[in-house]
């Protein structure tokens, strides 16, 4: 029978709960057992996809197609696994499924009510995403007392109560601020937060504590007495030189004996050395690279959340520091690309949406182009290296992509009106279908062209599978005059649609439709990204 173990945030946001929640879940798995971990966020969105990156930070897409919380990047990158649809749910999706319900007369003429019609929902939800597992770890987003987490709580609540004794496990992660002036670290904001937790019906069977510094004995003891937990049960969280570290933090303060102990999950002994050694590669790497990351969501970096953190495996795995050096296309459109170049050892250009600084982007491809620099490409990042290659080498001065000018007379990046999703069903897009879920999204595959670049990237696999987040393709009327002047189609999709572009005369140029990233674990690198750090090793 499955154990829940629930994960709740109090005092602000940004504590790190989504670090915590994989944490835990990355020494659980590591001890041999069957581990789940499901996101609930509180919103009202159906899901993230419309939401702006600068709003919400990245959305993560799962390998079934689901457009999810950046959260999920971190349990799949944590615990090394494939997560789907059912790992995250919102409030938009709860009511939305309600209310189709009750259209269609399934409550049988009752009064539809938070409780118990969507509690009973949130708690059905739960179910299914731990079913068959051994532990699912759910955290729920936002923190204790805000209207829209109440439900959610409510669920969680009748859950601890019905599931009965040593089944569920709850955890608060809170605030314990070090006030300067004073000289003090403060523990009222977790006795506050706890008190809410209270007063809605969950006692917190943990405290997680996000700190600067470390927290003393007495502190500890402190926090223990005024949340009537034992002193075990007091987690330091303190900030860490890199988030993978956090579960070896947490390892070393035992933080598996109270859990254990209460769920009946025996002796967990976590098989940590690989890990232990990876982040001490992190750390202190023997080498270092310094990429241009060109991008436009630069306000918020949270936005290429899973890029900067696959950056962080691939070069962990060839013991190597990657510099970011940010550089807004938007800026290159206003002061020239060549002194945001200086000192760079790759070039790489990460998706986006919209007009916005595509110019500044073109600039960086040709730059990277011409002077031979390694360069990654990644879904707009290969369309416009397309657009570039067309407009500077094959004179195609006015090539575009529909998507910035729909009328235009040489659309080498289109709209595909047709295509089969990750389901098998066909889709029909235009210019006018809403925007909630109606691109090519999840895992496709795509066959390598053999002998080339990708080819060698990908260990000399025919066909590989990855992760796609986009609207608009390739446009292949422009593929025989491409691989004439030297830009060549290294993959493609079982319906022939361009998924990977390489330049034959260039020592590293690749781009691709799909998200590399995505797929990318702490203990397997993305094959992809890794060759592209390795050539930018060498390049430097």
């Amino acid at each position: 029978m499955t154990k829940y173990i629930f994960v709740t945030g109090g005092v602000l946001s940004s504590l790190g709960k989504g670090i915590s929640s994989a944490s835990i879940g990355a020494l659980l798995k590591n001890s041999g057992l069957d581990v789940s971990i499901l996101k609930i966020d509180p919103y009202i969105n159906v899901d993230p996809g419309t939401m702006s990156p600068l709003e919400h930070g990245e959305v993560f897409v799962t390998a079934d197609g689901a457009e999810t919380d950046l959260d999920l990047g971190h349990y799949e990158r944590f615990l090394d696994v494939k997560l789907s649809r059912l790992n995250n749910f919102t409030t938009g999706q709860v009511y939305l499924s309600v209310i189709q319900r009750e259209r269609k007369g399934d409550y049988l003429g009752k009064t539809i009510q938070v409780v118990p019609h969507i509690v009973e929902e949130i708690k059905n939800r739960i179910k299914k995403a731990g079913k068959g597992k051994d532990v699912l770890i759910v955290e729920l987003g936002g923190t204790v007392g805000d209207i829209e987490g109440l439900p959610f709580l409510e669920a969680i609540r009748e859950l601890t109560h019905e599931l009965g004794e040593h089944k569920a496990y709850n955890i608060h992660v809170t605030l314990v601020p070090y006030i300067a002036a004073a000289g003090e670290l403060k523990t009222k904001p977790t006795q506050h937060s706890v008190q809410e937790l209270r007063r809605i019906g969950i006692s917190p069977d943990m405290i997680i504590a996000r700190c600067e510094r470390p927290l003393p004995k007495d502190v500890k003891s402190k926090i223990a007495r005024s949340c009537g937990i034992p002193e075990e049960s007091v987690i330091e969280a303190k900030d860490a030189e890199t988030i993978y570290k956090v579960p070896l933090n947490f390892l070393r303060q035992n933080i598996l004996k109270p859990i254990s102990k209460q769920l009946r999950l025996g002796e967990l002994e976590p098989k940590m050395d690989e890990w232990d050694m990876i982040v001490k590669k992190i750390i202190a790497p023997k080498d270092e690279v310094t990429i241009a990351f060109v991008g436009k969501y630069l306000g918020l970096k949270e936005s290429y959340k899973s890029l900067t953190e696959a950056l962080v495996h691939s070069g962990a795995a060839l013991d190597t520091r990657v510099n970011i050096k940010w550089v807004d296309s938007e800026l290159v459109e206003a002061e020239g690309i060549e002194e945001f170049m200086k000192d760079v050892n790759g070039v790489l250009v990460a998706g986006g949406f919209g007009e916005r600084g595509v110019l500044g982007k073109i600039e960086a491809i040709r730059y990277a182009r011409e002077n031979k620099i390694p360069y990654l490409g990644i879904c707009l990042g290969m369309q416009l290296s397309i657009i570039e290659y067309a407009r500077n080498v094959l004179g195609i001065t006015d090539a575009n992509s529909m998507e910035f000018d729909p009328d235009t007379k040489h659309p080498v990046i289109y709209l595909i009106d047709e295509f089969i999703d990750t389901s098998g069903q066909k889709q029909i897009r235009t210019h006018t279908s809403p925007m909630g879920g109606t691109m090519r999204l999840g895992e496709y595959p795509c066959k390598i062209k053999e002998g080339t670049k990708l080819w060698e990237a990908y260990n000399h696999q025919d066909v590989i599978y990855e992760r796609h987040r986009h609207r608009y393709e390739a446009n292949p009327a422009y593929r025989k005059m491409l691989e004439e002047n030297g830009m060549i189609v290294s993959g493609e999709s079982e319906e022939g649609l361009i998924e990977a572009v390489e330049i034959q005369e260039h020592p590293w140029f690749i781009g691709v439709q799909f998200h590399p990233e995505f797929t990318s674990h702490l203990q397997k690198p993305n094959p992809l990204i890794t060759a592209f750090i390795k050539s930018s090793l060498d390049y430097k």
